[in-house]
């Protein structure tokens, strides 16, 4: 898969795909995207309820959303379990062209970065002692999550015009039995459809303030078992 490197509005890189016409990340700025959608109101948000946290990312790729995520366990020191899937790893050639060293300000923050791409696959792996790590190759359709088991859904795929298998609503069944009670799926998309497949698979909805760019996001709530 060719890939070429754009930067985005707030001087973050991200990488094109042409045979998709596609970004990993918003044009209007990568870094802006993932500390709104993912980190503000997935991580963040569930911090408030609890200091530990299992998080399931849906899609790995440069490692943004992994890396903002780290400094809550280390600055916090709250225990945060990262499972993230990727079917199409990117290469350490294309990662350090990114040159996210330029965002991530803090050097030894930027070491951690590179320790999350080098971890290996399949096979959880402590970055600190607080942040547990694993990549798990393999897309969401063969992915089989243990149930009512995560705090946190990154869903951070392709939008649903260019991988629409993954915005089925079988994919959204499937995470919604992952997601424990009381935990949220958050991503940049807020189109009706993806929404009405939220309320199908059980998740209540909530439209959300978008990063910059977006006029909304979407955030789908788990209820809680009745008592």
């Amino acid at each position: 898969m060719h890939l070429e490197i754009r930067q985005t509005k707030d001087g973050s890189n991200t990488l094109y795909v042409p045979e998709l016409n596609e970004h990993y990340h918003s044009v209007h700025g990568a870094l802006q995207e993932s500390q709104h959608v993912f980190i503000k109101y997935g991580l963040e948000h569930m911090l408030e309820q609890k200091k530990d946290l299992k998080v399931l990312e849906i899609g790995f790729g440069t490692g943004l959303n992994a890396i903002l995520t780290f400094p809550f366990a280390l600055a916090k020191k709250a225990f945060i379990q990262y499972d993230t899937l990727e079917k199409f790893p990117l290469t350490e050639e294309v990662v350090a062209q990114l040159h996210y060293e330029n965002i991530i300000l803090n050097p030894e923050l930027y070491d951690y970065f590179k320790a999350l791409h080098a971890a290996p696959w399949n096979e959880p792996t402590d970055i600190i002692p607080y942040f547990t790590l694993q990549k798990i190759h393999e897309s969401l359709e063969e992915f089989l999550p243990p149930q009512s088991y995560y705090d946190v859904v990154y869903f951070d795929a392709f939008a649903p015009e260019k991988q629409p298998e993954l915005w089925a609503d079988a994919m959204f069944e499937k995470l919604y039995k992952a997601t424990r009670p009381g935990g949220v799926l958050v991503t940049y998309c807020a189109k009706g459809s993806f929404k009405r497949s939220l309320k199908a698979a059980g998740f209540q909805v909530e439209a959300l303030p978008g990063p910059p760019g977006k006029r909304e996001m979407t955030r789908g709530l788990k209820p809680l078992l009745p008592h």
